[in-house]
């Protein structure tokens, strides 16, 4: 290999990483006020300092009259009297030309949070917007870097003399700033040495790393900056950690050098023995691989930890006088998945409100009902099968009735629900109108997720296209609500020889039981909302329906539509 490919490959292992900080603009600036408190206090003084890569690019220097008469003590420590300041100009006309002077910059101050504190204060006074810009406190980096036995304090001064700085502070903002520059300079050559050498590694840089865990930064050595799934592991192989991130490099290098105030994360990372990588086409494919993952190893230190089949469902019993029961267990023509087992009972039990559905949980025999009435019976919620007040003929409306909701091919249900809050609205009844509201909003956010994932998941195989913001595509074959295969192609490659390998080489897909045809609800979820994401294709599909059903949004007829009106053949290149 040749030394100018060397380099340039070195130069993209190092930029890759981040912003380098030597190409990082730093404002580093210094406020003079007339006491400690933003707000009832005042700014008398302002210098800042723009550097890059060692350079010096400008200054910024102005007293401010403060409206106010500056109190001896203040006076006695900068030296910034009230005559000084009497013809300066006030805060309101100064604060356009700072705020252009930090555009586009990292900010730099000792102590932080008192000049932002200042400059934020006076920017909500007068109707400016404070810039959402970085801000390194230069107090906060001595302290992760330098030792006590090194410095009698982190002062400005003591730092200024410990690192031999240039200007001397003196309670003037600019010349203070002049030395803050020198501060922070010796202060990133400093961490420099434990591996920090980008904006954003310094700004996640925390002291709680220890420098075991730092030397542990290795492991991230061998991973590409490319989207893929990490899997930490622990001494005896077993998976510690899940996740996933669109540079594998960078992301595991932040676990080591990053600011991760999470206990356990720390706790982690010094058990970790060897980070694995798993590359992946694109996000979607890491964000389904990481799903999995999790699913299979179940990890100790991931919240997520947990099997996304275990769903909650609503079905209808099989029996003469059916109920509604939430069940774990997944079989046709029930309605879910649910996240929770609460939101599951909720939506039963405004189903069975809409429909008249008896909610207890007997079993009552069609030729010979032997049960007394109950509370609900006597306030007409419910028919009374059980005391042979309705025939079985009687009560299937209700059955059939959500059957048809969660077919989907009918709604009768939802609008009963949303008749039954009206008349409770009309009635002033605004309490119980308002949870019943609720429960009705989850009861119409399961259906229209139920057909929305059901849809999908009935599909044989379909192929969709996204851009990958560069001119390219990344695909997707999506097989029964389950992710096949993943792909890209880059700018200039023709896509479909690509697709077709995809195709070739997909997973084996065989629809299982229930309405998600064997899938997990929360992988078809992440699937639903990548294809609805703006710039994705419809390549081809393969779908059953003889008919859309149309009640969660028309998802049947906007793919119908899709799959007619576009197509990746016939896209510009």
């Amino acid at each position: 290999m040749d030394t100018g490919r060397r380099a340039a490959q070195a130069q993209l292992a190092f930029d890759e990483l981040g912003t380098p900080l030597r190409d990082t603009t730093f404002v580093v600036f210094d406020l003079e006020t007339t006491g400690t408190r933003a707000g009832p206090d005042a700014i008398t003084e302002i210098g800042a300092v723009k550097v890059r890569s060692g350079r010096v690019l400008g200054e910024f220097g102005t007293f401010v009259n403060p409206g106010m008469p500056i109190p001896p003590q203040i006076v006695a420590l900068t030296g910034i009297t009230g005559a000084m300041v009497y013809d300066a100009p006030r805060i309101e006309r100064v604060l356009p030309a700072f705020l252009e002077f930090i555009a586009g910059t990292v900010l730099v101050a000792h102590n932080s949070g008192f000049d932002t504190g200042f400059m934020r204060a006076a920017c909500e006074a007068h109707g400016y917007v404070w810039p959402k810009l970085a801000v390194v406190c230069t107090v906060k980096l001595a302290r992760r870097v330098i030792p006590r036995e090194e410095t009698p304090s982190y002062k400005l001064s003591a730092l200024a003399h410990l690192f031999n700085a240039r200007t001397t502070p003196n309670h003037r903002a600019l010349d203070d700033a002049k030395a803050t520059v020198d501060v922070l300079h010796a202060l990133l050559e400093r961490v420099g040495n434990l591996g920090v050498h980008t904006l954003e590694e310094l700004l996640d840089y925390l002291p709680e790393v220890t420098p075991a865990q730092r030397r542990k930064r290795g492991m991230a050595a061998h991973l590409p900056p490319v989207p893929g799934v990490y899997l930490f592991r622990g001494p005896s192989e077993e998976v510690l950690y899940v996740g996933t991130s669109r540079n594998l490099r960078r992301r595991v290098r932040q676990y080591f050098t990053g600011s991760e105030s999470r206990g356990r994360i720390r706790e982690m990372v010094g058990l970790a023995e060897r980070v694995d990588g798993i590359e992946c086409a694109h996000s979607l494919e890491a964000e389904i691989r990481e799903l999995r993952l999790l699913a299979a190893h179940r990890p100790a230190y991931n919240r997520r930890s947990k099997n996304p089949r275990n769903a909650w469902w609503v079905a209808l019993t099989e029996e003469a006088f059916p109920r509604l029961s939430v069940v774990r267990v997944p079989r046709d023509g029930m309605l879910g998945p649910f996240r929770s087992q609460g939101d599951a009972r909720t939506a039963a039990e405004t189903l069975a409100g809409a429909t008249g559905l008896r909610t207890c949980t007997q079993r009552i025999s069609p030729v010979s009902p032997t049960g007394a009435p109950c509370v609900l019976a006597e306030l007409g919620r419910c028919g009374a099968p059980c005391a042979g007040r309705q025939s079985v003929a009687e009560y299937s409306p209700g059955v059939e009735a959500v059957a048809e909701l969660i077919a989907g091919r009918g709604g009768r249900p939802l609008r009963e629900a949303a008749e039954q809050l009206r008349r409770l609205a009309d009635a002033e009844h605004f309490e119980q109108a308002a949870r019943h509201r609720d429960d009705l909003a989850v009861l119409v956010r399961a259906v229209g997720r139920a057909h929305k994932q059901s849809s999908l998941a009935a599909i044989p195989e379909l192929i969709a296209a996204g851009p990958d913001g560069n001119g390219g595509w990344e695909f997707a074959v999506i097989r029964h609500g389950r992710l096949a295969s993943a792909g890209v192609a880059r700018r200039g490659v023709s896509p479909m020889p690509v697709v077709e390998l995809l195709v070739a080489s997909a997973e084996t897909v065989l629809p299982g039981p229930g309405p998600l045809y064997g899938g997990a609800g929360e992988e078809i979820g992440i699937l639903l909302r990548w294809l609805a994401r703006p710039g994705v294709r419809l390549v081809r599909t393969t779908h059953p329906w003889a008919e859309p059903a149309t009640i969660a949004g028309g998802w049947h007829t906007w793919l119908n539509q899709v799959a007619t009106a576009t197509s990746l053949e016939h896209a510009a290149v």
